[in-house]
């Protein structure tokens, strides 16, 4: 037992810097109360008495802010920081080394007497406010955004964030993200500048516009180069975009732009 209660300390410790005592986590982190709380109505409820332990979780929730149904089933090492407002339903599922932070609800989405709500994998982050309904799976070391609301299955190792939450995908660094991005800069619209793994839909939506304005580009400099053939001076080409200087300012890849006018 004392080994167990060594592991648990650490690993607050190592999830919490402003922890800076075993005394201090012990008797002022409602987390580790409301988990004392659930091991023994958890107990309670595997041997049928039911009444008894849902009176010492009621007794938990009223000292510590955090209800915890004594049917959920709680893995090793699972920490609640700050802890206020947490919600965890009756068939909820967590694994070993989950981290949830306040406002967090692990809830279910039917009303029949059935598994009902969600399982969380191993070494999960959910932040705070965050929502998880029905019974869906959040795989192993996933990582769901504060304030998102998860209704579907979340693949392990995957970052969640949004209403409905969404998957993020990591921007492969390849020559024509390279390009998408010189684009952007060319034009002077700092595409990628407040987040650079956006949730997929939007950034494919950009992406598809960036890579329609580069096309566009492409034939103005056919359009200028047929007129001038004709016999029509008319400068329509576009500065070249050069991927290898990203980190210019717009006004070094398309230099014009920023010259003052003469005065005629």
């Amino acid at each position: 037992m004392f080994k167990n209660l060594r592991e648990y300390r650490n690993s607050i410790f190592q999830r919490d810097p402003a922890a800076r005592s075993t005394l201090e986590v012990l008797t002022a982190y409602p987390g580790v109360h409301a988990l004392a709380f659930h091991r023994m109505s958890h107990r309670l409820w595997i041997w049928r008495l039911r009444w008894l332990a849902r009176m010492l979780s009621q007794l938990g929730r009223w000292l510590t802010g955090i209800e915890i149904h004594p049917g959920a089933k709680i893995g090793k090492r699972f920490f609640i920081d700050h802890g206020m407002g947490v919600v965890i339903g009756e068939t909820a599922e967590i694994g070993d080394d989950v981290t949830l932070y306040h406002g967090v609800t692990l809830g279910g989405t039917t009303w029949r007497k059935e598994k009902r709500h969600p399982t969380l994998g191993n070494n999960v982050v959910v932040g705070a406010g965050a929502k998880i309904l029905g019974p869906i799976i959040v795989g192993d070391n996933a990582r769901v955004g504060s304030n998102s609301v998860v209704v579907k299955d979340v693949p392990a190792g995957a970052t969640v964030v949004g209403i409905p939450g969404r998957v993020m995908s990591p921007r492969k660094d390849d020559s024509k993200s390279q390009l998408r991005e010189a684009m952007a800069k060319k034009i002077g619209f700092d595409a990628y500048g407040q987040s650079p793994d956006m949730p997929d839909p939007v950034a494919h939506a950009i992406d598809l516009i960036l890579d329609h304005m580069h096309l566009i580009d492409g034939k103005m400099k056919v359009i200028s180069s047929a007129l001038e053939k004709s016999g029509f001076k008319v400068n329509l080409d576009m500065p070249e975009i050069d991927v290898s200087n990203l980190e210019d300012p717009p006004s070094a890849i398309y230099p014009q732009r920023d010259k003052p006018k003469e005065n005629s």
